[in-house]
């Protein structure tokens, strides 16, 4: 298994709607992050600066990198532009993070 995190914004006046708009995730992208090796997905909030902390532990980079070609992320990624930053194909502007320590 493969941890990763990264980071992302989402606008501060679009807290609120970003956690419904999670607490409320669509069966069929539950179904597909799963179906692509996602396990233990969590994403956190720091209120202050609207930095979004994502962390997932995957099966293989190969299935991961294939969630952003599924036709339900596209979906996703277009209902979420309106909310947090994005680059031009509605993808989150994300920073993926080194991990420097690991306790188990």
């Amino acid at each position: 298994m493969i941890r990763k995190a990264s980071i992302m914004k989402v606008y501060t006046d679009s807290f609120e709607e970003y956690k419904k708009r999670h607490d409320e995730l669509w069966p069929e992208m539950e179904k597909m992050l799963k179906d692509h090796g996602a396990h233990n997905y969590s994403i956190f909030l720091d209120e202050v600066t609207g930095t979004l902390f994502a962390y997932v532990v995957i099966e293989s980079e190969e299935k991961w990198d294939q969630v952003a070609e599924s036709p339900i992320c596209q979906k996703w990624w277009a209902y979420m532009k309106d909310i947090m930053e994005t680059n031009e194909d509605n993808s989150p502007v994300s920073k993926e993070l080194q991990e420097v320590f690991y306790l188990e």
